[in-house]
């Protein structure tokens, strides 16, 4: 078990069933709709799953977030620790500010929606500190990315080429994670979310 984040297809986004998120959805829509914005409709997805292709994304939560949160809290501001750090789905929309919604999730009680841009551009900044390597796996699927960190390669490549992203593997992984799954969000159009 434990804590993934996965991408929502636009099958689960509209469910109504325990599994799905149609009450976060509908509840999304009529958020948006009292500040005069469009609702957000998630791209159907396209062909079959191919390993590789950067079509889904899903990846574990294994490491201490601790490092992250004292990254996060060296070098921006608190706002921005909030919407990086407390979402709870992200949305592939930009979002002048968090949308806090009264749904309970997997592990809150609240659901917290950050638009995926503004999750980016943060998690940019943050791979700038760390100097975030070019190897980071970029089209992640089922758990590229997390075993990419923890299986290995990154300590090989750490040894190889030490860095600011070498000096806590844990810390830089929640900094590829948050940029790869904002990324993968914008790209396909889907959200993504704590499971």
């Amino acid at each position: 078990m434990g804590v993934y984040l996965v991408s929502i297809s636009a099958e689960e986004w509209f469910g109504g069933d325990e599994d799905g998120w149609g009450e976060t959805s509908a509840a999304l829509n009529a958020e948006l709709a009292k500040r005069g914005t469009a609702p957000y409709e998630p791209v159907p997805e396209g062909a079959d799953f191919v390993r590789g292709s950067g079509q889904s994304f899903e990846e574990k939560l294994i490491p201490s977030m601790d490092g992250f949160t004292a990254l996060c809290e060296a070098h921006l501001e608190r706002e921005e620790i909030e919407t990086v750090c407390g979402w709870t789905v992200m949305v592939p929309i930009s979002l002048e500010e968090d949308i806090w919604l009264p749904v309970s999730s997997s592990y809150t009680d609240e659901t917290m929606v950050a638009g995926a841009p503004q999750v980016l551009g943060i998690a940019e900044r943050l791979a700038a500190v760390v100097e975030l390597p070019a190897e980071v796996p970029e089209m992640c699927d089922n758990l590229d990315l997390t075993m990419w960190f923890m299986g290995g390669a990154a300590k090989e490549l750490a040894a190889a080429r030490p860095g600011p992203w070498a000096e806590d593997l844990d810390s830089t992984f929640y900094v590829a994670l948050h940029l790869r799954a904002a990324q993968h969000s914008l790209r396909r159009g889907c959200p993504i979310a704590f499971s």
